[in-house]
């Protein structure tokens, strides 16, 4: 698979370094090329090549693999996480995405890290777009650089709708397998889900 990228020396010998000490594919940050190929799969393909990519370092800071061109920002999968995943959202959306991640690397999860970033949006600390904005989120199982193909490939939708509302939406906020339905209705992080039923069709 051949991949447009502009990365720097330096970023490549940091992510390198993560190689030495992985555990498994999901923990394995790999080298600058292999984690912008695998963030890139997470977008619909005509927009791959001008998307934005963010990656790994092996210490776990997020370093830019590549600039962009188009409204996309796709990131690699993070060392250490459980489960192989990739994403591609709205450049609109980097803030919010920005404050996850620093709100995860404290510490903060769940409940908290929703309530932490509600507050700063309505505060007029954190920006986030009025308009609804798209996330396409891809989990596997592993990503094989050399051939570009995702092990065990799931693509779900999600796409923010700040403070929609079933009302004004006509979605329902019940888990539907493979139909909108609204998370979070009246807050700040509405968004709709659009989880296709997964390959054993339990869609769970």
């Amino acid at each position: 698979m051949h991949v447009r990228t502009r990365t720097s020396k330096a970023v490549i010998a940091a992510l390198a370094l993560g190689c030495l000490a992985a555990a498994s594919p999901a923990a394995e940050p790999g080298d600058a090329e292999a984690q912008l190929a695998a963030a890139i799969q997470a977008a619909p393909e005509d927009r791959r090549d001008g998307a934005r990519v963010l990656g790994w370092t092996a210490d776990g800071k997020v370093v830019e693999l590549r600039t962009g061109s188009n409204d996309l920002v796709c990131l690699a999968a993070r060392p250490g996480d459980a489960q192989w995943s990739v994403a591609c959202y709205h450049e609109s959306l980097e803030p919010f995405m920005a404050r996850g991640r620093e709100l995860t690397a404290q510490g903060i999860e769940g409940q908290e890290r929703i309530e932490i970033r509600e507050r700063e949006i309505a505060e007029g600390k954190l920006p986030m777009p009025r308009e609804p904005r798209t996330l396409y989120v891809l989990h596997g199982s592993g990503f094989d650089a050399a051939t570009g193909e995702v092990s065990d490939a799931y693509l779900r939708w999600v796409i923010y709708t700040p403070y929609a509302t079933p009302e004004s939406t006509g979605l329902t906020t019940r888990p539907v397998p493979g139909a909108p339905w609204l998370m979070f209705p009246g807050t700040a992080g509405a968004h709709i889900m659009i989880n296709p039923p997964r390959p054993d069709a339990s869609g769970q």
